[in-house]
This record gives C-alpha cells, sequence and structure tokens, in this order.
C-alpha cells in the first residue's frame, strides 16, 4: 500500500493530473455549445493538428508539467520544436486524440468517485435518495460512512498511473525524430570537442610558458651573469605576456561559446615561439619555406601549436639544447620537423600529453605525426594535408 501511495507525495503527480485535465475544459465549452455533437472536437483535432506550431505549444507543455526535470536538457525525451515533416504532423494529431480520450476518462474519475464518497456518507445519515443503484432502494446504515474515503483514495491512486501513462505516450508521440536526435549528437560532439581544444590550448601556451620561464631562471642563477641574467628575465617577461594573450584568447571562446577563432595564432606568427626557444638558450636553426600566408586558417593555427608544444618538450626534457626547426608548404600539404639531440631525451619514448595532444591535432585535419629517436637525434615529423581546407 505504502509503495501505491508514494507518488502522491511528488509534486509532478499533480502537475500531471493538471496536465490531464486542461483539455475539458475546452471540450466542457462545446458541450455547452452543442450536446448532441460530442465527437466534433475530435473531428476538430485532426485539422489542428497539422499546424506546425501545435506541437510546438504541445511539447512546452509537456516539459513544464509532465517531465519537468528534463527541460532545457539537450537528451529531453520530448521535444519542443514545430513539426517538420507530415510524420511529425501525423503524430501529433494522434497525440491530441490521445490526450483528449485521458482528459475524459481523468475527468470522469476525479468527478464521480467523489460523487460517491458523498453519496455513502449522505445514504448512511438517511438524507435524500441516492442515485447509485446499490443504495438507492437499500435501507440505511452507518457503516458507509466508513466506506466514504475508500473512493477517494481510489482515485488518488489512479491518478498517478495516468500520469505516467500520459508522460509514456508523450515521450513516443512528441519525442525528437532521429534528425533532431543527430543534431543533439552532433552538437553534444562539438560541445565535447570545443572542451577538448580549449584544454589543449591551454596546455600547449601555459605549458610552453612555464616551461621557458623554468629554463630561464635555471640558466640565469647557473650563470651567475647579471647581464644574462637580465636578458633571461626580459625572455620570461615577454613569454609571460604572450601567454596571458594566449589566455585571455581560451577564456573569449569561454566566455562566448561558438565564437570566432580567427584571433588565435597562426604559423605567421611562428618566429614567435623560436625567438622564445632561443632566448632560453637553445641554439634554434629554421628553415621556413612555402607560401605560410596562404595556408588554410585551421591548418595553421594547428600548425602553430604542433611546434609550440615540440618546442616546450625539447625544453622541457633536454634543456637548451641545438634544434632544428623545418616548416614547408610542399604542393597540397604542411609539413614540420623539429629535431634536437637524443641526450635527456628517452624519457619521451613513451609519450605523454604533449605527443599525444601533436597526435590528435594531426589527426583531426587528415594529417599525421611521428616521434621518436632517429639516429641519434628525437625527431617530430608532422603532415598536414591542405586540399579540401582551403
Amino acid at each position: 500500500m505504502i509503495r501505491f501511495l508514494r507518488p502522491l507525495g511528488r509534486s509532478v503527480t499533480y502537475t500531471r493530473w493538471l496536465h490531464l485535465s486542461m483539455p475539458v475544459a475546452v471540450y466542457g465549452i462545446w458541450l455547452f455549445i452543442d450536446m448532441e455533437k460530442p465527437y466534433v472536437p475530435f473531428i476538430a483535432l485532426l485539422l489542428i493538428g497539422l499546424i506546425p506550431a501545435v506541437r510546438l505549444a504541445e511539447g512546452i507543455q509537456v516539459q513544464l508539467l509532465v517531465v519537468p526535470k528534463e527541460r532545457g536538457r539537450h537528451d529531453a525525451t520530448v521535444s519542443a520544436a514545430p513539426s517538420a515533416s507530415w510524420a511529425e504532423r501525423g503524430r501529433t494529431v494522434m497525440w491530441l486524440e490521445i490526450r483528449l480520450a485521458l482528459a475524459l476518462v481523468t475527468m470522469a474519475i476525479s468527478a464521480w468517485l467523489p460523487i460517491v464518497a458523498y453519496e455513502l456518507v449522505s445514504a448512511s445519515m438517511g438524507h435524500g435518495t441516492s442515485d447509485l443503484p446499490v443504495l438507492r432502494d437499500a435501507a440505511p446504515h452507518w457503516w458507509w460512512s466508513a466506506l466514504a474515503p475508500l473512493p477517494v483514495l481510489l482515485m488518488l491512486c489512479c491518478v498517478a498511473p495516468l500520469g505516467e501513462l500520459d508522460a509514456a505516450i508523450a515521450r513516443r508521440l512528441l519525442g525528437p525524430s532521429k534528425e533532431e536526435r543527430l543534431t543533439a549528437l552532433e552538437e553534444r560532439t562539438e560541445r565535447l570537442l570545443e572542451r577538448n581544444r580549449i584544454a589543449r590550448e591551454i596546455h600547449d601556451s601555459i605549458g610552453h610558458a612555464l616551461t621557458v620561464a623554468v629554463v630561464q631562471a635555471g640558466a640565469a642563477r647557473a650563470a651567475g651573469d647579471p647581464a644574462f641574467t637580465a636578458r633571461a628575465l626580459a625572455a620570461i617577461e615577454e613569454t609571460g605576456r604572450a601567454a596571458l594573450d594566449d589566455l585571455e584568447r581560451v577564456l573569449l571562446v569561454l566566455r562566448e561559446s561558438g565564437g570566432p577563432v580567427g584571433q588565435r595564432p597562426t604559423l605567421d606568427e611562428a618566429d614567435r615561439l623560436l625567438e622564445s626557444a632561443r632566448a632560453s638558450g637553445a641554439k634554434v636553426d629554421s628553415e621556413l619555406s612555402g607560401p605560410l600566408a596562404l595556408v588554410p586558417g585551421p591548418v595553421s593555427r594547428e600548425g602553430y601549436r604542433i611546434l609550440q608544444e615540440a618546442l616546450t618538450n625539447v625544453l622541457r626534457h633536454s634543456g637548451p639544447v641545438p634544434v632544428r626547426v623545418r616548416i614547408a608548404v610542399l604542393g597540397e600539404r604542411l609539413e614540420l620537423d623539429v629535431t634536437n639531440p637524443l641526450a635527456g631525451s628517452m624519457t619521451r619514448t613513451q609519450g605523454g600529453s604533449g605527443l599525444r595532444g601533436i597526435r590528435e591535432r594531426a589527426a583531426l585535419l587528415g594529417g599525421e605525426a611521428r616521434s621518436g629517436p632517429q639516429e641519434g637525434e628525437w625527431r617530430v615529423r608532422v603532415r598536414l594535408p591542405l586540399d579540401g581546407l582551403r
């Protein structure tokens, strides 16, 4: 019994009851106009359900009253959108017809069972003549009043199952279509990809700046040269400001979802990374060839981050060692190579978040990235296609 009464303590039971009762008001107005044609509202719903906006209105009502916990969720089981096809119009018509039928059943139970309770109390006291066949010709008994709560309790127990049935039918007939589910899945995937991209942005930019600062500070302390210390502090300051600019761009993306990414650094600004590495004490031999300015935006931006991560790995794992950087546009692909002496780099042979990020960036653009020891050197080699992204 407690299991059956538990739904009576939930607010959604009564909001569903309200939702089931609402169509009866319109139906009652029609009966007041013409009681001899009670079927007319059902015929009218066949035409009303074909209006696209009706599905939107019904979906909003269901989300508010029947499944309130799903309101505003991307995975809501009831769609709040206009009809986009004839199939959705047909399901909307079915929903309106079934909703009106359920409403009539609900109101019949809600009205008739309390009347039965009243008749039991009235008949037990010998007042009036009951319209109930069982009580009409029977002598009054005091214990009939003790049975009066049962119809009311039965009514309350019927309300919750009717509400559950209302919700189940709504999910079936007003649920999102395959196209809407696919769109929602794509939007969710885009949000996850954007979060991963932002995480990589923070890792690459801030990680690079911190690595340069640590290397510079350590070199300045070991050198004991005021002039070198001044240069190191200047390099730390410049790298820190660049990192703050990158962080501001990332925060702008977080504040303005879907905002433009055109302000992110590209390979046109590769010199900034190379100078930052040189300021850390590394001897950088760079070779940039080809029309880098014509590289498509997505490739150029990701190429910049790949170069940044590769240089950061060199400084982090090998310190200020000689580095060869080659960036070239050859035909329909961008090639990027970063090579440094193998000493101190063996710790990277098992990969890490940095190298994994490089591979992920390359894979997203349809390219490939390889890293590992080669002829006594550690080499990061990336190939990114340009065709299809212009």
